[in-house]
């Protein structure tokens, strides 16, 4: 069993790196500019890629949207990247854990 988690961990890991690469060198929609791909989950068959974004809290709907954009393309370059037999669907997520880390960070700086 631990065999298949690291071997999960490894393909979860590949997959977020290259989509960071491609969302960093091969889109130019003002909407991707800061966003970070925290994670990814790709489903046991690799048909599915759930991937979590993380961006500024008022920008949100804008992430998404250029994500929802650009997911052909991204797709696309992400099967020739990976080499897989089969290219995950990708599905967006906004990862708002950065965000709650910040806002107990300054509480905390708060409370001093």
């Amino acid at each position: 069993m631990a065999e298949h988690s690291a071997a999960s961990r490894k393909v979860n890991e590949t997959a977020r790196a290259h989509l960071a690469s491609l969302l960093l060198t091969e889109f130019s929609d003002p909407r991707l500019e800061l966003i970070t791909v925290t994670g990814v989950r790709v489903s046991k068959d690799r048909s599915v890629a759930t991937v979590l974004v993380s961006s500024s809290p008022g920008h949100y709907d804008s992430t998404l949207a250029g994500l929802e954009s650009a997911k052909g393309r991204l797709r696309s370059l992400l099967g020739r990247e990976l080499g897989w037999r089969v290219t995950p669907e990708l599905r967006f997520v906004i990862d708002t854990g950065v965000d709650h880390a910040q806002e107990i960070d300054a509480y905390f700086r708060n409370e001093e």
